[in-house]
């Protein structure tokens, strides 16, 4: 039996690089190769069975199918891979509920599935966070206000939270959240990204919102890029998504592809209304254009004194459902100018309704382990 090797998240935290249990130098030589390019320093045992506790400890374990007969009688546990490389035997599936395994991998072909799971295992992936993208009814209709709003109450009622800024020609997250100053990446930095990026460097590459260091904010830079490829869109909102909690997609009216590929990402949208009868009929086709892609649509309405018409009538008439009435809040646009962001009054409305909004999707609301 081998020495052993405690692997390290990107974090520094505990040890996320799986337990490898194989004598099969081919076999060996793949997996590492696949550690290696998932950035996780693996444990290897080079027979079997290994030693108790490395066998409990460890967050993913790869047993390799040429000493899975060594390990009929061993502790069941979660999270325990079987790797083969010959696809014409059968036998190996009876090997693999004689470990308990949760799968059976066979190697070159499972190479890419097995990558993600090793690379979930060293970022000590959980639930997934709760994305939620926020886009205006019409020009000026407060998304932008809104986005950042349920970010900022995210992020003070303490969970991880990520504004993702999808428009290139709007003003700019950042700003929004006091941060334009703030070093860190912006989507240019990010427009060649491919495959997988890694969730934990990706946050700590992300600028801070002022004042709440659980609170990263994607935008855009000042430069002349007016647009990214769909392709790094899914790359970065994956790995936005891995570290849980909350993830708001601030998105522009008009769908390209990679403002689709966002609202594929998400699991609700709030589409923000204003109580006019124009405000309607725009709304009415954003409303049809983002449904195509995602299906729970909400309206979260702006009732300003004397409109006419309440927030149960607007959602009728764009036959939606209504996420709630969002009333004006005295003194934001203040607060804007002397970098206060939006949201950050606790007793206003718009941290009120975030909040209401928070808890009543709160069980869809899974948190990574910090």
């Amino acid at each position: 039996m081998g020495g052993t090797r405690s692997g390290r998240t990107a974090d520094g935290i505990g040890s996320a690089g799986p337990l490898v249990v194989s004598e099969d130098e081919r076999l060996l030589e793949s997996v590492l190769r696949l550690c290696a390019a998932a950035g996780a320093e693996p444990r290897v045992v080079r027979g079997a069975p290994p030693p108790r506790q490395e066998w409990s400890a460890a967050g993913l374990v790869l047993v390799g199918d040429d000493v899975a007969g060594r390990l009929s009688g061993i502790a069941r546990r979660p999270g325990v891979l079987l790797v083969g490389r010959d696809l014409d035997d059968q036998e190996v599936w009876r090997r693999g509920v004689g470990i308990g395994a949760d799968h059976v991998v066979f190697l070159p072909d499972g190479e890419a599935w097995l990558l993600d799971r090793i690379a979930d295992a060293a970022e000590g992936v959980g639930p997934q966070a709760l994305t939620v993208a926020v886009l205006g009814g019409r020009g000026g209709a407060g998304a932008s206000t809104l986005a950042c709003g349920l970010a900022v109450t995210a992020a003070r009622e303490g969970h991880r939270a990520v504004l993702v800024d999808g428009d290139p020609l709007g003003g700019g997250a950042d700003v929004l959240l006091g941060a334009e100053a703030e070093e860190g990446l912006r989507w240019p930095d990010l427009a060649g990204s491919r495959g997988r990026v890694n969730a934990v460097e990706l946050e700590r590459a992300l600028p801070c919102g002022r004042g709440l260091p659980d609170l990263r904010v994607l935008s855009w830079d000042r430069g002349d890029v007016l647009g990214v490829p769909a392709e790094a869109v899914r790359t970065v909102l994956g790995a936005a998504r891995r570290r849980g909690g909350v993830v708001v997609l601030d998105l522009p009216r008009r769908l390209d592809e990679a403002v689709g590929e966002a609202l594929e990402q998400a699991d609700l949208a709030l589409l923000v209304v204003p109580a006019e009868l124009r405000a309607m009929a725009a709304a009415g086709r954003v409303a049809a254009a983002v449904r195509m892609r995602l299906r729970d649509l909400r309206a979260v309405v702006r009732c300003p004194p004397g409109c006419g018409m309440d927030g149960d009538e607007v959602a009728r008439g764009l036959r939606l459902p209504l996420a709630g009435e969002l009333a004006a809040e005295p003194g934001i646009e203040a607060d804007l100018e002397r970098g206060r962001p939006p949201g950050m009054r606790a007793r206003g409305p718009l941290a009120r309704f975030c909040s209401a909004f928070l808890v009543e999707v709160g069980s869809r609301l899974g948190e990574a382990a910090a």
